[in-house]
């Protein structure tokens, strides 16, 4: 059971995924039943993906210039469409997710992204771009695991993983005392120290990602970003920009 478990959950909190290959609908058996069928409306359109804008940050299509080293400890707004939430990150907690964060928040990697996956009773995760070709870029940008030197309790924020040395981008925060992730390699490295009736707010209605549930599909996401969101799930809770404060 408990192996049971531990495979579910690693595979649910995987940074990225492939996509299976869609199967084209089979072809009418009679040309002429296809010709005499009344004309069912069609869906709408999703839109093409959106593109980066040009004064992005560099470091948005080319990680390895966001390489800076965090202070020992900061804290970061982040503004939702569900009001604002601050989270205070400590480096000796987790150095390697914590310069990521920084970094990460510096260049704006987080602005104008969605809340994907928010399940109640769990954790709310986030952290991939609304731009697919940023989420290509930093596909392969992963960082080395720090140790577990805090629990995943209620508030606290954590890099998602699919395995050894593979955290890249998304992150969370535990809705519950979820200490049972600590043994699985999971190390927090900061936590909202505001606003956590906002973070409880974030809209869960999707609950799980496909193909498990209703949510969104992590690959899809990937490839589409925010035109994929914004079209097939429009209720998810928004991440409009984060800043560093004091």
């Amino acid at each position: 059971m408990r192996w049971l478990w531990t495979g579910l959950l690693m595979a649910t909190m995987a940074c990225s995924g492939g996509e299976a290959e869609e199967t084209p609908a089979p072809e009418p058996a009679k040309k002429e039943a296809v010709e005499k069928a009344p004309a069912k409306p069609k869906a709408p359109e999703a839109p093409a993906q959106v593109a980066l804008p040009d004064d992005a940050h560099p470091a948005m299509l080319e990680p390895s210039k966001a390489n800076k080293t965090a202070p020992d400890q900061y804290k970061v707004k982040v503004h939702t469409s569900e009001g604002d939430f601050v989270v205070e990150v400590h480096r000796d907690w987790a150095p390697n997710g914590a310069d990521r964060f920084y970094n990460l928040v510096d260049i704006g990697f987080y602005s104008d992204t969605r809340f994907f996956r928010a399940i109640d009773g769990f954790m709310v995760q986030w952290g991939i771009s609304g731009y697919p070709d940023v989420s290509e870029m930093w596909r392969d940008a992963k960082i080395d695991d720090d140790k577990v030197t805090q629990s995943n309790t209620r508030g606290m924020v954590t890099f998602a993983t699919a395995g050894k040395d593979t955290r890249t981008t998304q992150l969370f925060v535990n809705f519950k005392d979820n200490s049972n992730l600590d043994a699985m390699g999971f190390s927090p490295f900061g936590k909202v120290v505001e606003g956590m009736d906002v973070v409880d707010k974030l809209y869960k209605g999707y609950g799980e990602g496909a193909p498990r549930g209703r949510g969104p599909n992590q690959a899809r996401v990937q490839k589409r970003g925010n035109a994929y969101l914004d079209h097939d799930f429009p209720k998810l809770s928004k991440l409009t920009s984060m800043e560093l404060v004091k």
